[in-house]
């Protein structure tokens, strides 16, 4: 599906899930939805509030809290924490499935597909129980902090210390 027809395929789901709620669909709630549609990445609150103002669009964040948890409730977005870090959120396209890397400590986010897990969660039965999707983090350090460490180790190691 392209990115304009994932698009308004958001915004009619987010009109109807409002519609069918008795919620006020107001501009700044619109706004915000596609400007989370544009983005490629996992975001936070923060970073959507600079984004919208950067676009000279000023939302308070309040509202950017509350629109993100109709978002949610929708099936529009996903809420992530990952490990002590603040929540993180991604649009939810319908289309791939990934899995995250997580750097516990930078908190860098890299999104992986495997389709050896795919085939093996889809072979994996649960009873009764539908999975709708899995949600698998795998912890550890990224490249650049792993560098750094190596640096500081060495560094270390040349001082005596």
């Amino acid at each position: 599906m392209s990115d304009e027809k994932t698009k308004t395929a958001a915004l009619s789901a987010f009109t109807q899930y409002m519609s069918q709620h008795r919620l006020r669909k107001t501009p700044e709630r619109f706004a915000i939805l596609e400007k989370v549609f544009d983005m490629n990445t996992h975001f936070s609150i923060d970073s959507l509030h600079a984004a919208l103002d950067a676009d000279g669009y000023h939302v308070s964040r309040a509202t950017i809290y509350n629109t993100i948890e109709l978002l949610t409730k929708c099936s529009l977005v996903r809420r992530h924490t990952f490990g002590n870090h603040s929540p993180q959120y991604e649009k939810i396209t319908g289309l791939t499935k990934h899995y995250h890397l997580i750097c516990s400590r930078c908190g860098k986010v890299k999104e992986v597909k495997d389709a050896e897990i795919d085939a093996l969660l889809n072979a994996r039965r649960f009873g009764k129980f539908q999975p709708l999707y899995a949600d698998l983090n795998i912890y550890g350090l990224c490249g650049a902090c792993q560098r750094k460490g190596r640096r500081r180790s060495s560094g270390a190691e040349k001082s005596g210390t």
